[in-house]
């Protein structure tokens, strides 16, 4: 399922127009992305949480060449599925 796609199921299932829907998913991705730039968790209880993790600087090999070269340290976004979710998937 694409964006449109996932637009067009939140305006059959609320009565909202799509205009309306893609405001809504818009702000939904643009609330959660805030808070993980804070360093914050979001929790939806039965869906999941998303979360930021701190990656270690590591050492890798260009497959090319080799060669080894340094990978930054970094944050990275994660989502762990809740119970439901997963129950419901299964």
């Amino acid at each position: 399922m694409n964006k449109n796609e996932l637009i067009s199921s939140i305006a059959s299932e609320t009565g909202l127009t799509k205009t309306d829907s893609a405001k809504a998913l818009d702000a939904f991705v643009a609330s959660i992305t805030k808070a993980l730039k804070k360093g914050d968790e979001v929790r939806l209880v039965g869906f999941g949480t998303f979360a930021v993790s701190k990656r270690a600087a590591t050492t890798g090999r260009n497959p090319r060449t080799g060669a080894a070269i340094k990978i930054p340290a970094r944050k990275q976004a994660k989502f762990k599925a809740g119970k439901a979710l997963q129950d419901s998937v299964n």
